[in-house]
């Protein structure tokens, strides 16, 4: 948790981000996933001054519960000083006992994303899902949290002026931004109507332009003309059996060439929307479908 000290910005953990959502798609599956098309509504976690502290508290993690499918999981939310936002004890269950950082004591709005950020932990948990090492894991959390529908309140959670800043969560705002834009491309769903914050509608709209660009990278037809020669200059090469570095695009993307056999020379590349990567023969004009989230990509290879 930032509390008045720097925030750090850009894309710094966009791989680790990636390599998230292909563990998501990979360990729940596509039918899974799009369960949660619908997001956790201001309404869902609304908690008003005049509400009582800790019956508030549970009620709004039980409103997360619910939307994590996790009927069986009771959450104990207790306050305390501490460093962190908040942390959760991961037991065998069904009881997870959930400690907040005093400060949300008077900054209530802040409560659901700080609870949703410890709930998916709680369902990672039960999933048997997780990176090695903690920073790696907490992207992870971040991550999933968002793709799966309750993130939006952690970037709203984000406000930075001249004098004082808050942020929660491990990823920056611009990445917490990018995944939700992916959710938002996945699903049709737009999130910025709920954002009470500034900084994270900014902080979104730079995700999107980032997630953007990962459409926009050769093979796939929708390239730019830098891109597109830069491609046929590498697949003249492969052909000629020339070794051909993988080439990574401004937003770090990969393509690479590869001999098939006796078969026709064959490029991999990242799936835009879970960043699995894809295999096609070059053969010009492609249309592949991505067997792990099912999107179809028209391809010039």
């Amino acid at each position: 948790m930032t509390n008045g000290g720097p925030v750090e910005h850009g894309f710094p953990h966009l791989e680790t981000v990636r390599a998230a959502v292909t563990a998501l798609y990979k360990r729940l599956s596509y039918d899974t996933i799009h369960a949660f098309a619908t997001s956790v509504t201001p309404a869902d976690v609304a908690f008003r001054d005049t509400d009582d502290l800790y019956l508030g508290a549970q009620r709004v993690a039980r409103e997360l519960v619910r939307h994590f499918r996790l009927p069986d999981a009771r959450m104990i939310v207790s306050f305390r000083e501490m460093e962190y936002a908040a942390n959760v004890e991961l037991a065998a269950g069904p009881e997870y006992f959930i400690e907040l950082n005093d400060r949300f004591r008077t900054h209530r709005r802040d409560i659901g994303a700080a609870l949703a950020h410890e709930v998916m932990h709680v369902y990672l948990h039960r999933l048997d899902l997780s990176f090695p090492g903690t920073r790696d894991n907490e992207i992870l959390t971040d991550t999933a949290t968002t793709y799966l529908g309750a993130g939006w309140l952690l970037l709203d959670a984000y406000r930075e002026d001249a004098s004082s800043s808050q942020k929660l969560g491990y990823l920056t705002p611009e990445e917490f931004g990018y995944v939700l834009a992916k959710r938002s491309l996945a699903f049709g769903e737009d999130p910025a109507i709920w954002f009470t914050s500034p900084q994270a509608y900014t902080a979104y709209t730079r995700g999107m332009a980032r997630a953007r660009e990962d459409e926009r990278q050769p093979p796939l037809s929708a390239a730019g003309w830098a891109g597109r020669r830069r491609y046929a200059k590498d697949r003249r090469h492969a052909q000629e059996r020339v070794r051909v570095v993988p080439r990574a695009g401004a937003d770090g993307t990969a393509y690479a060439f590869t001999p098939d056999g006796r078969g026709p020379l064959r490029v991999s590349f990242p799936c835009p929307t879970c960043h699995q990567r894809i295999r096609v023969p070059v053969r010009g004009r492609v249309r592949a479908r991505c067997g792990l989230c099912r999107t179809v990509l028209e391809c010039d290879t």
